[in-house]
């Protein structure tokens, strides 16, 4: 038997449980949304990872700027 999570867990009352996709999306959302408005999108940043290709660290920097605001982006493509 596999010990991979095959579906999103979240934590309730201290405990983790199943959810769907949806409520892990939406509840993950919600932390951004909760931190972007009690302390600005400045308090934001990713970093994402040279492995990846060109199109996700360009889809991730799209994010940062269009969605959340900020310009806290970096990766570790100096190394």
């Amino acid at each position: 038997m596999s010990q991979r999570l095959t579906t999103p867990m979240v934590r309730e009352d201290g405990r983790l449980r199943d959810a769907t996709w949806d409520e892990a999306l939406e509840r993950a959302a919600a932390g951004f949304r909760s931190a972007i408005d009690e302390h600005g999108p400045t308090s934001f940043g990713i970093f994402s990872c040279s492995k990846t290709t060109n199109e996700v660290n360009y889809a991730v920097q799209r994010f940062a700027r269009s969605v959340v605001g900020s310009n806290n982006i970096d990766s570790c493509n100096r190394t």
